[in-house]
């Protein structure tokens, strides 16, 4: 990667970064609540307030932005470092938004699924057919913890279910360039999964029990792992926390890793006329970073 340079500061705790093809950046702010739209000249604006804890988006099918709410945080700020802190004790069940980019117009397509409710949504990626797949982190607790899972659903609100459960802290989630492979981290675990998608909102059987699917690698020692993007080689860009910065998952299994001066960056995204320009989004500082990345990212479906 070629050395950084800082687009945007002050953010409140950026996530979900999206490239438009005018040069801006679309990402939420989670402390904000807020989508917003960075200008090539690192001015923001608030394209919708979205409550709760905004987290993944992405461009679907129609052009709107769709969102994964993870219901909202507590927050403790300290110096120039801006941290959650726990569930806020006030917040609503997770849910799935659907943006209009033009009005700001926020709606709500899913709070529940089989009548349970969804507790903490992280991650969105849309399918060839329109469909699109999430990650529910779950809730933990000094008590104990509630898992989340894996997640497929219609983008028009009509139909949602569970794919893998059992799971807490699924964070990140993109597909392979062959659009059989989803992609999805780990975060305590410092893990890449690789689950293989059989049709729309069906996975194979992971292979092994206790495993959710393939497993690309672990980090060692103790490093977290956030959302992530995908290059058109087919290794996955995972933001990487605590050991600050972005780190490069090999299908094979090695690892490299670009460190950034933030230690808690949350997402990248790839976009430009060649795709290889990269912006970063650091929580902890709330800036938006970007860099010439060394190989092109993997064009998403609708953006």
């Amino acid at each position: 990667m070629s050395e950084h340079k800082v687009i945007a500061t002050g953010l409140r705790f950026p996530e979900g970064p999206i490239w438009r093809p005018d040069g801006s950046i679309l990402l939420v702010e989670m402390e904000r609540q807020t989508l917003s739209r960075v200008a090539s000249d690192g001015g923001v604006e608030v394209v919708a307030h979205l409550g709760g804890g905004p987290n993944g988006a992405a461009i679907g099918p129609d052009g709107h932005a769709y969102v994964c709410n993870n219901g909202g945080f507590l927050w403790h700020e300290e110096g120039p470092m801006l941290m959650p802190h726990g569930r806020a004790p006030d917040c609503p069940t997770g849910s799935i938004q659907r943006v209009d980019l033009s009005s700001g117009t926020v709606d709500i397509l899913y709070t529940h699924c089989d009548g349970q409710p969804l507790l903490a949504p992280n991650d969105i990626a849309f399918d060839c057919y329109g469909g699109f797949w999430f990650t529910d982190s779950g809730l933990m607790t000094e008590t104990g913890m509630t898992y989340g899972g894996l997640y497929y659903a219609k983008q028009d609100g009509s139909g949602i279910s569970k794919v893998r459960g059992g799971n807490v802290g699924l964070n990140g989630v993109a597909f392979g360039p062959d659009g059989t492979t989803l992609y999805v981290s780990e975060t305590l675990a410092g893990r890449l999964w690789a689950f293989d998608i059989v049709a729309p909102g069906e996975a194979a059987p992971p292979p092994m029990p206790f495993m959710a699917a393939r497993i690309v690698q672990t980090l060692p020692a103790f490093q977290m792992v956030d959302s992530l993007a995908v290059e058109a080689s087919g290794k996955v860009a995972v933001a990487t926390m605590l050991n600050g910065g972005i780190t490069i998952f090999d299908p094979d299994g090695t690892t490299e890793h670009f460190p950034l001066p933030d230690p808690f960056m949350t997402n990248i995204c790839f976009g430009g006329a060649d795709m290889q320009d990269a912006w970063m989004t650091g929580g902890a500082t709330g800036t938006l970073f970007a860099a010439r990345w060394p190989r092109p990212g993997l064009a998403l479906p609708y953006n």
